[in-house]
C-alpha cells in the first residue's frame, strides 16, 4: 500500500505540468546568469541595461519556444552559463563541477567545458602582470612598460568594482582589445607565445586550477569508449559526420539573429574599411574564406533523412525552399556566410582577444560539424556567448533585437497552437516547431 501511493505521488510529481514547469523555472536562472555575465563583463553598463538586456536574451525565439517544452535546451544553457560563469569568476573547481553536469545533460557540452578551461588560461596568463611583461619584451611597442602593466595588472580585480547605487567606478580598467582584422595590434603568434611563456612561469598553479577540468576529459574519453560513441540513443540517425556547411548556416542564422548589429551601414563600413587598410593580405584572406565556404557547401552541404521528411520542422522548409530550391542557391548564398562570419570576427574583435576568438570559433565548429542534422537548437549555445561577447552597447540595437525576436515568438507560437495538421501515415495532431 505504501509502496502504491509512492508510486501514485512520484507520477504526480512527473506529470507533464510539471516537468514543463521546470524549464520555465531554469529560463529565470538563466536570465539572471546572463545578467551577472554581463555585468561581469562589461563593468561599465548599468543595471537597468544589464536586465534589459537579460530580458531581450530571454526572448531569443529557439530559448524562449524550447522553454514551452520538455527539451533539454534550457538545462544546458543554464548548466553551461553557471559553469562559464564560475570560470569567469576564477572559482574553477566549481566550473568543472558545472561542467560535469552540463556533460550529463548534453554530451556536446564537453567542448564548451573545454572551451571555459581555455578561456580562464587566457584570462590567467593574458591579463596578469607577468603576461603584459613578456608581450612588451615580444612587440617591442611600449616603451616605458612600468605604467602599463601597473594598469593593466589591475583589470581582473577591476572587473565587478562597482559603487552602491549600481554606478561604475570612474577609474574603472576596461579590457584590453584587439580587431581580428587589423594587423595593428598585437598578433595571434604573439599572443600564443605570450600564453606558453606564461604558462610555464605558472605552471604549477596552473596544473591545480586546472586539472579537474582534465579528470573531467579523461572520464569522458573513457565513457566514449565504453559506449562506443559519443551518441546516447539513435547511433545510426546521429552518426558524426563532417558537415562543414552546418557552421556556415550558424554564421548566418546569428548575424540575422542580431541583424541591426552586422547587417547595418556602419558595420559595413567599418569591415570594408579595416579589408582596405590591411589590403592585400585583407582580400587574400576573404578570398581564401570565399574558397572555404565554397568547398563546405559543395563537399560538405548534408541532407539528413530527417531533414527531408519531418514537415514539422522550419529548416525542412527552408532546406526546401531556399538553400534547395535551385542548383545554384547554395552557391549563391555563400557570399552572404562570408561576410556573416567577417562581420561576428570584427565585433569580436573590438572587445576579446585573438586567441580567444580562435577558441571560440574552434568550440563552435566542434560542436556543429559533427552534427548531420541542421538543428537551429544546436545553435543557442555559441549564440548566446557570441550575444555576451559582441559589447553592443546602442540601446537602439537591443530595442531592435527585441522586436525582432517578439515577432518571431508571435508567429512561432501561433503557428505552433493555431496551425495544427495530421500526418496520413501516423495518428494523431501535429504541430509546426523549431
Amino acid at each position: 500500500m505504501i509502496f502504491t501511493r509512492a508510486i501514485s505521488s512520484f507520477l504526480d510529481i512527473c506529470s507533464p505540468a510539471i516537468l514543463r514547469s521546470v524549464n520555465g523555472v531554469l529560463a529565470v536562472i538563466c536570465s539572471v546568469l546572463v545578467y551577472e555575465i554581463m555585468t561581469l563583463l562589461r563593468p561599465r553598463v548599468n543595471d537597468r541595461n544589464a536586465t534589459a538586456c537579460a530580458v531581450v536574451l530571454a526572448l531569443y525565439p529557439l530559448q524562449w519556444f524550447f522553454t514551452f517544452l520538455y527539451y533539454t535546451d534550457a538545462a544546458s544553457l543554464t548548466m553551461v552559463l553557471a559553469m562559464y560563469l564560475a570560470c569567469l569568476k576564477k572559482r574553477y573547481w566549481i566550473s568543472a563541477l558545472l561542467g560535469a553536469l552540463s556533460v550529463i545533460v548534453r554530451q556536446t557540452n564537453i567542448v564548451w567545458m573545454l572551451f571555459a578551461a581555455c578561456a580562464g588560461i587566457i584570462d590567467v596568463t593574458l591579463l596578469s602582470g607577468k603576461c603584459h611583461v613578456k608581450v612588451a619584451d615580444i612587440d617591442g611597442s611600449i616603451n616605458d612598460p612600468s605604467q602599463p602593466i601597473q594598469k593593466n595588472s589591475n583589470i581582473s580585480s577591476n572587473l565587478r568594482r562597482r559603487k552602491n547605487n549600481g554606478a561604475v567606478d570612474t577609474d574603472e580598467i576596461v579590457r584590453p582589445t584587439a580587431n581580428i582584422l587589423s594587423s595593428e595590434m598585437p598578433g595571434l603568434l604573439d599572443e600564443i607565445k605570450a600564453i606558453l611563456l606564461t604558462s610555464w612561469h605558472m605552471k604549477w598553479d596552473i596544473s591545480v586550477q586546472f586539472v579537474p577540468f582534465v579528470m573531467i576529459l579523461m572520464t569522458f574519453i573513457a565513457f566514449i569508449r565504453w559506449n562506443g560513441g559519443i551518441v546516447l540513443g539513435a547511433k545510426d540517425a546521429h552518426a558524426v559526420s563532417p558537415h562543414f556547411a552546418q557552421v556556415m548556416y550558424f554564421g548566418l542564422v546569428s548575424t540575422l539573429a542580431m541583424a541591426p548589429v552586422h547587417f547595418s551601414w556602419g558595420q559595413a563600413t567599418r569591415i570594408f574599411e579595416s579589408l582596405w587598410r590591411n589590403r592585400p593580405l585583407s582580400f587574400l584572406q576573404v578570398l581564401l574564406a570565399i574558397c572555404a565556404s565554397f568547398l563546405s557547401v559543395h563537399f560538405f552541404s548534408m541532407a539528413h533523412p530527417y531533414l527531408l521528411a519531418d514537415n514539422r520542422h522550419y529548416p525542412f522548409y527552408l532546406w526546401r525552399k531556399v538553400i534547395n530550391a535551385h542548383w545554384s542557391m547554395k552557391y549563391l548564398l555563400v557570399p552572404l556566410y562570408t561576410y556573416s562570419w567577417l562581420s561576428i570576427f570584427s565585433v569580436l574583435g573590438r572587445s576579446q582577444k585573438r586567441i580567444w576568438i580562435v577558441a571560440y570559433f574552434l568550440a563552435t565548429a566542434a560542436v556543429l560539424v559533427p552534427a548531420p542534422l541542421i538543428e537551429f537548437r544546436y545553435y543557442t549555445v555559441p549564440f548566446y556567448l557570441l550575444m555576451l561577447h559582441s559589447n553592443v552597447t546602442d540601446n537602439q540595437n537591443w530595442f531592435l533585437m527585441g522586436f525582432l525576436y517578439v515577432a518571431t515568438n508571435i508567429f512561432t507560437m501561433s503557428m505552433f497552437l493555431f496551425r495544427p495538421f495530421h500526418w496520413d501515415h501516423e495518428p494523431g495532431i501535429q504541430r509546426f516547431i523549431w
